[in-house]
This record gives C-alpha cells, structure tokens and sequence, in this order.
C-alpha cells in the first residue's frame, strides 16, 4: 500500500469537501486550504495526493497553487508576517515600517529568518485602511503600527502570546462548519441528477429545434 501524505483527518475532511460540488476540480483551492493547514506550505507529495483526489495532473495542481497569494509552494516561516505598503499605510509610513521590520528580523521582504519563526513579505491592500498601517499575520490583522508596537509584536509572538488567536501558517479558521451549506448525500445526488437531466432535455430540444 502506498504511503500517504496528507493525514487521515485531512483526506476525511477533504471528501466531506468533494461532496459539496459537482466536479472533483471545483474543490482544488479549499483542499490545498487544507494540505498547507497540516504542513504550512504545499508540499510536493501533497500536491501529487491532491491531484488524486481532484481528478487532475499535479502539474495543474501546482499552477493553480502557485498563482494564489494564499497558498505557498515553497517552504515559510511559523508567522507569515505580511507588511501593506498601499496608499493610506504608504501615506503613514508603511516603508519606513517595512524597512524597520527587515532590520529587526534581519531579512529582506521575500525571506524567511533564519530560525525558520517568521516570514515577512510585503503586501498590497490588505482592506484596514482605517487602522494604516497594517499588517497580517497568518491572516490576522495588526493596526496602528509603531516601529515599537511591531518590535513589541513580534517579541508577543516568539513568545507564544498570540496563540490564542494567531495559529500556525496555513490554518485559516479553527472552526468547523456545521450546518449552512451542508446537506446530505442523497439530496445532493437527487439534485446532480435533475440537472443533468434538464441539460440533457435541452440539448435534445435544441438538436430537435435546429433539424
């Protein structure tokens, strides 16, 4: 049998995910969600399972990946430390931020220190213009930046004070669906086949139509 990669709990929560569209493909973006929750970035053994179960090559896995900001097809830090340099943060000294920020982490935006903790980029909008500047870690917002509000954020994050509320890279919510969108199987499947059955009817009439 050969050696699986992404965990059981993963590939469960990935079929409850199949389940909900009508093609395997349409699940690919929130199941690579799910492969970079487990490992922080997407792996090539990941990217080859998710291919699998998605009915696609790995090559087309990996240039969906690779086009989405969200998702990493390299290796990043524990925190990924994104710095908005837009027009409101620029206007309040979102690059005199940034270049602080480098300094203190001792790495150019791009780069990972060297204890593997963090990874800083720089950002476009990150949509809270109100608080400029801004940044995220891990998706979570962090305003009214000083040069000393960051130093005293990123010594709050080495130090695990976040954790309630910054999880590892990769996690986006920590909570599971139940309800809304979820329905059962049968129901699903009823649905999938009345629609096939209506584009079936039309293309007949449409074929009838046109002889």
């Amino acid at each position: 049998m050969t050696e699986r990669h992404l965990s059981a709990e993963v590939r469960a929560r990935a079929a409850e995910l199949l389940e909900l569209y009508p093609h395997p493909r349409s699940a690919l973006i929130p199941i690579c969600h799910l492969a970079q929750e487990q490992d922080g970035w997407l792996r090539p053994e990941a990217i080859a399972e998710i291919a699998e179960l998605v009915g696609l090559a790995p090559a087309e896995v990996l240039g969906t990946a690779s086009f989405y900001d969200m998702l990493h097809t390299e290796p990043v830090g524990r925190y990924l430390v994104s710095v908005c340099t837009n027009i409101a943060c620029l206007l309040r000294g979102a690059y005199e931020l940034l270049e602080h920020a480098e300094e203190h982490l001792d790495v150019r935006a791009g780069g990972t220190t060297a204890d593997g903790v963090f990874t800083l980029e720089e950002a476009e909008c990150l949509a809270d213009c109100g608080r400029a500047p801004v940044c995220q870690v891990n998706h979570r917002f962090f305003g009214d930046l000083t040069a000393q509000s960051f130093d005293t954020l990123v010594d709050s994050l080495r130090a695990g004070r976040h954790d309630a509320d910054v999880p590892p890279h990769g996690t986006l919510i920590r909570v599971r669906r139940q309800g809304g969108l979820r329905v059962d199987g049968d129901t699903v499947a009823g649905e999938r086949a009345a629609m096939a059955a209506a584009i079936a009817q039309r293309a007949g009439s449409g074929g009838a139509a046109s002889s």
